[in-house]
């Protein structure tokens, strides 16, 4: 995990912001029939975007505080090609709202400018699911509560002036309200922003409870897929397949609901789940993920990582087609040269009042312990002999049904026949 990830912005970024006028160019993907409106910098009015035109996104194009963008069902937007500073990316900033609302039948598709898909399309036929870092990814910051390094409760994004309101996120209104994302498919990112560094598919930054989360999906990206930075938004029916990196990953003391989620991994990957606590002395908040089906499809990557003080409860979670020892893996940590445990994800599980609970869940295997080293230079400590046989007498695999995977036949994975 990238500990507040998100992108550096260049000085041709920041001229970018200027203004936002409405233009219109011959869609860069060649296709001279096909008009797209391009989207550059801040966004300052409410705007309206409808489906009858394709919008394309030049760079970091910004929702500013007080803006309200909404976005009709079936409407398509695309993102330009460009790393580093030319990185393309629609970033919600904290205080504004994004009122994407799809359908079943006409979702709301984010893709990239490669993707030859027109108006009125499910999809096009030009990417496939190993076509990713194309563009970058949808970014929403809110004013929930995060528990950020040095006990920070608002962050700024990484690059960012810290008096540039559109880069803080966090706060102390867990009932925030970031807007409503309802059947969005986001298709292809992951750009890098910075060395070690891409945009995830889907952002979400302290976004609160009054924010409405069902029925997204994240198609191929290139880092994660969907990644919570602390906030108390609750999410259902989410599909993420073909990441690079995590599908879903939590950090900073998340402390809502995920329900009913599908992850399906292949090629190069890296953890179904990824799930780290807080950072900073705020620790009293608990995720729940629960009705969840995760796999592999060739046995790449591993099912979960529970890591750095992870805290809350997976329940009814199958994992399967992963290796014995690469279901659920359970960081432990030490001090004082190896000698003294101290609080991580593995004495949260095998507490007498357990914080981390893994309930009604099947695997195949063992729990895999495993600890950190205590510096970077350091070895990583040895296990204790009797630390798999307690995490795994606090998790026992048992019968679960996963995720209701029907629900999901709208999205594109669905549609290309890889559920």
């Amino acid at each position: 995990m990238k500990t507040t990830k998100l992108f550096l912005m260049g000085a041709l970024a920041l001229a970018m912001f200027a203004s936002c006028e409405k233009e219109t160019e011959i869609n860069k993907t060649g296709d001279s029939q096909n008009e797209n409106e391009l989207k550059v910098g801040l966004i300052t009015a409410n705007e309206t975007w409808t489906a009858n035109t394709i919008y394309e996104l030049a760079g970091r194009v910004i929702v500013n505080e007080g803006v309200t963008l909404t976005i009709e069902p079936g409407t398509i937007i695309k993102g330009r090609t460009g790393n580093g500073s030319l990185a393309s990316a629609l970033i919600i900033s904290r205080g504004a709202k994004l009122m994407a609302e799809g359908t079943a039948t006409s979702p709301i598709i984010f893709t990239s400018v490669l993707d030859n898909i027109a108006v009125g399309e499910k999809f096009g036929t030009t990417l496939s699911k190993t076509d990713n870092q194309k563009w970058g990814g949808l970014i929403l910051l809110g004013k929930a509560p995060i528990s950020a390094a040095d006990g920070d409760d608002v962050a700024s994004i990484e690059g960012i002036p810290a008096d540039d309101a559109y880069g803080l996120y966090g706060g102390s209104d867990a009932a925030d309200n970031s807007g409503s994302l309802k059947y969005v498919s986001v298709r292809h990112g992951g750009a890098l922003i910075g060395s070690g560094n891409e945009i995830n598919g889907i952002t979400l930054g302290a976004v609160g409870t009054g924010t409405t989360i069902d029925n997204i999906e994240v198609f191929a990206n290139f880092d994660d897929g969907v990644e919570f930075f602390g906030g108390t938004v609750n999410v259902t029916n989410v599909i993420v397949s073909y990441q690079g990196d995590d599908a879903i990953d939590i950090d900073q003391n998340y402390a809502g609901t995920i329900n009913n989620f599908v992850i399906v991994q292949g090629g190069s990957t890296d953890e179904g789940l990824e799930i780290d606590g807080p950072e900073g002395t705020l620790s009293n908040g608990l995720f729940t993920l629960s009705n969840g089906t995760v796999k592999s499809e060739d046995g790449n990557g591993s099912g979960a990582d529970l890591k750095s003080k992870a805290q809350g409860t997976i329940k009814n979670v199958i994992f399967q087609g992963y290796s014995a020892g690469n279901n659920i893996k359970v960081r432990s940590s030490f001090t004082d040269n190896c000698t003294s445990p101290k609080a991580d994800a593995y004495t949260y599980l095998v507490h007498a009042n357990p914080s981390l609970k893994i309930e009604n869940t099947s695997w195949i295997g063992s729990v895999l312990v495993y600890t950190k080293s205590e510096n970077e230079n350091a070895a990583a400590c040895p296990v204790p002999s009797n630390y798999e046989t307690e995490a795994n007498t606090s998790a026992v695999s048992s019968t679960a049904t996963g995720a209701d995977e029907d629900v999901f036949y709208w999205s594109l994975a669905s549609q290309k026949g890889l559920l």
